[in-house]
């Protein structure tokens, strides 16, 4: 499938810790390496980029850092992490996208939001610092997505931020059987899929950069909302126009004794809405 996404300059950036994830993905999307000097090895064509980060939450923190100090940037880039992670029981070669990214050290937590019609399922993640075999959880786990996200929301919104992952190992085929001809073969199962989820993203950049709902001049007009309810507000609606594809607002203010109360109740119904075909 012949790329679609023609915006420039860079807007997609793309991070994997091996070489062996990046090249089918290198292929694809006819990216070229630029000349050094440059710390990380970094590839681009038009408007996507990706750089190949090295295994671990160091690499990969400063491999978003550095690739989006060293190549220029709108305001809101698309930031995505791509690679593989155990999971106890998934199918080798399966592909899900993270729901809730958590940090083993830290004990942190991140929730990505995803997009209103992820073409594949989603699972939360947890991020180890050394390779996990035992599988306690229903969950994947991986060394890089806590420190990809941390990082990434510094540089965009939560919107634009993505997580794939494509199970690499479980409990019936350990980490030792994973080879780089077989992650590779694996992520080129799913170049298509990689591809519709970006245009998704590349669409949704137009509604971030907008910044404001339709909604939120007629509401401040007709009810009073104090400074911090209008931030709030604003964010709750715009989440909600990106991730019901506009639809009319669920709830009505006149439901409601106060602003608090329907901000509330937006907020209840937004984490709702099913974000999974």
């Amino acid at each position: 499938m012949k790329s679609t996404i023609t915006h420039s300059p860079a807007n997609i950036f793309i991070f994997c810790a091996l070489a062996c994830e990046a090249k089918p993905l290198i292929a694809h999307f006819g990216l070229k390496k630029l000349p050094p000097p440059n710390v990380f090895d970094i590839y681009q064509h038009e408007s996507i980029v990706l750089s190949i980060t090295g295994v671990g939450k160091a690499n990969m923190a400063a491999g978003v850092a550095y690739t989006l100090a060293t190549v220029k940037a709108p305001t809101h880039p698309i930031l995505i992490n791509i690679g593989i992670a155990g999971h106890r029981s998934a199918a080798l070669g399966s592909l899900f996208a993270a729901e809730k990214i958590s940090d083993f050290d830290s004990a942190r937590h991140y929730f990505p939001q995803l997009l209103p019609h992820a073409f594949c399922t989603t699972l939360p993640l947890e991020t180890v610092s050394q390779p996990r075999q035992d599988y306690a959880q229903e969950s994947l786990y991986d060394m890089e997505a806590s420190a990809f996200y941390e990082i990434a929301v510094r540089f965009t919104t939560s919107e634009l931020i993505l997580t794939l992952k494509v199970v690499s190992d479980n409990q019936d085929a350990g980490i030792t059987q994973i080879n780089a001809v077989l992650v590779s073969a694996w992520i080129t199962a799913h170049l298509d899929t990689v591809e519709r989820l970006l245009v998704l993203l590349d669409k949704r950049v137009q509604h971030v950069q907008e910044g404001e709902s339709e909604h939120f001049e007629q509401l401040i007009r007709q009810h009073h909302f104090t400074v911090s309810e209008k931030v709030q507000l604003k964010a709750l609606l715009l989440r909600w126009e990106l991730l019901s594809e506009r639809r009319e607002l669920p709830v009505t203010l006149s439901e409601f004794k106060n602003t608090r109360a329907f901000l509330e109740a937006l907020s209840t119904q937004l984490a709702r809405l099913p974000v999974v075909l």
